[in-house]
């Protein structure tokens, strides 16, 4: 019966603590913002790199996914016009889709008449100047994808280096505390540069795939538009 007065008068105080430990759990908690204001100076130009990486990616993807669209039946209508001479209307057709490969056919279209390698070469330049349009901007997203770790690497030797000057300056027992600060900047620089590192890499790789895509549409397409103009109706 004594025992079980003791278990009862002693049940407050055992849950006021667990609540008080709680509550310094609570306390000692980092938010994010913290671990950034931890990183240190680095955390600005990876700021800067993960911005210009979300803008570079969802730009390049809009532009590929409009460039990868023609009209339906947009080569049959062109290779019927050509087929039946309206020349004219072959080359407005062109004029008024705006795709890569629009823009090719357009300009081989204008040089009908013309002799057939002279034809081809002509798509061929044109060719190259869509496909520049549309690698533009990637060398810089491959660029963020390497430079983001290194940068975070980087924070890292400082943060150590801050620690380890923090060690030689102190003077009898160090006290973690003392460590802390060059700590959170080498594990945190790290971790954010590999954040935005991993990402970048992966949706280059991933823009890089559409753009063959787009390019192998295009080879395609000229290829069946330089075998049309050797059809013996023209």
């Amino acid at each position: 019966m004594t025992s079980l007065f003791l278990q009862i008068t002693t049940t407050p105080a055992d849950t006021t603590s667990m609540l008080m430990d709680g509550a310094e759990t609570a306390e000692n908690s980092v938010s994010l913002m913290d671990l950034a204001m931890a990183g240190g100076w680095a955390m600005i130009p990876l700021l800067l790199l993960s911005l210009a990486a979300v803008y570079i990616f969802f730009e390049r993807y809009l532009t590929l996914k409009k460039a990868s669209k023609n009209p339906d039946g947009f080569s049959d209508r062109i290779k019927s016009m050509v087929l039946a001479g309206d020349i004219n209307g072959a080359r407005m057709l062109c004029a008024q889709t705006n795709t890569p490969v629009a823009r090719m056919l357009g300009k081989g279209i204008s040089r009908i008449g013309n002799p057939l390698k002279n034809i081809e070469t002509s798509i061929e330049n044109v060719g190259k100047i869509e496909i520049s349009k549309l690698e533009r901007n990637l060398a810089s997203l491959a660029t963020i994808a390497g430079a983001a770790p290194m940068l975070g690497f980087l924070g890292t030797v400082t943060g150590m280096i801050q620690a380890f000057i923090a060690i030689a300056q102190a003077e009898g027992t160090i006290s973690p505390q003392l460590l802390s600060a060059g700590i959170y900047q080498a594990m945190v620089t790290t971790a954010t540069g590999l954040i935005i590192g991993l990402p970048a890499y992966v949706g280059y790789n991933y823009l890089v795939s559409k753009i063959d895509n787009i390019v192998h549409g295009m080879e395609y397409t000229s290829i069946e538009f330089i075998d049309l103009l050797q059809e013996p109706q023209l």
